[in-house]
């Protein structure tokens, strides 16, 4: 069985198949609506899409940093 990533980095799940033998026009309309699902996907969830997106990058380094002894220097 041929290994396939999708582009969110899912490789498990359900398979959908495509048709093979969709006319240039068939494939051009699904093309068309899932831009207008993006489309209206972006205009209801912008904020709180970038809001879990900048979540998702940030690193909590305090957790990685040793103890800090008040009484020293910095440097």
């Amino acid at each position: 069985m041929k290994s396939w990533q999708l582009p969110s980095g899912r490789q498990h799940g359900i398979p959908f198949i495509l048709p093979d033998d969709w006319t240039p026009e068939q494939a051009q309309a699904v093309l068309e609506f899932l831009d207008d699902l993006q489309e209206v996907l972006w205009q209801h969830y912008l904020i709180p899409v970038h809001e879990l997106q900048a979540e998702e990058r940030r690193t909590d380094f305090s957790s990685e940093l040793p103890p800090r002894n008040e009484d020293e220097e910095p440097f």
